[in-house]
This record gives structure tokens, sequence and C-alpha cells, in this order.
């Protein structure tokens, strides 16, 4: 059973920021309002580009959601 996004992004989190991706999911682990269920690129990218303040740039999504493809 493929797994949501956020709950892979989830697994990528840490108290050392390391790089973008784990401070991108420190700070995801924040939103309440963050599409949780959700496998869907297009989705999960309109949410980030016009919802939130903490994202420096989508590469870093991009990165992530590369991520998240490799490992599901």
């Amino acid at each position: 059973m493929k797994r949501s996004f956020y709950h892979y992004i989830m697994t990528l989190r840490g108290p050392k920021i390391s790089d973008a991706v784990t401070k991108f999911a420190n700070d995801l682990a924040h939103d309440s309002l963050f599409p949780k269920q959700s496998t869907d690129y297009h989705e999960i990218s309109d949410y980030l580009e016009m919802t939130t303040t903490y994202l420096d740039n989508m590469t870093i999504f991009d990165e992530a959601w590369e991520l998240y493809l490799e490992h599901n």
C-alpha cells in the first residue's frame, strides 16, 4: 500500500537540521492544514505554493518528492 507524502516526509524529520529537506519535514510537521492523506503531486504542490510561508523554494519540495517516489 502506498503511503501518503506526509507520512513519508515525517520519516525525514530530525533534531539537527542538516539539509533543506529535513528543515522542510520539521516545518511541515507543524502545518495542521497540510493535506496529510494526499499522494498527488499537483494537490500538494498547489497547497505549498498558495498557502505556506515556510518553504523557501519549490525545488526543495521537488527534491523531497523524488525521494518519496524512490522510497514508496
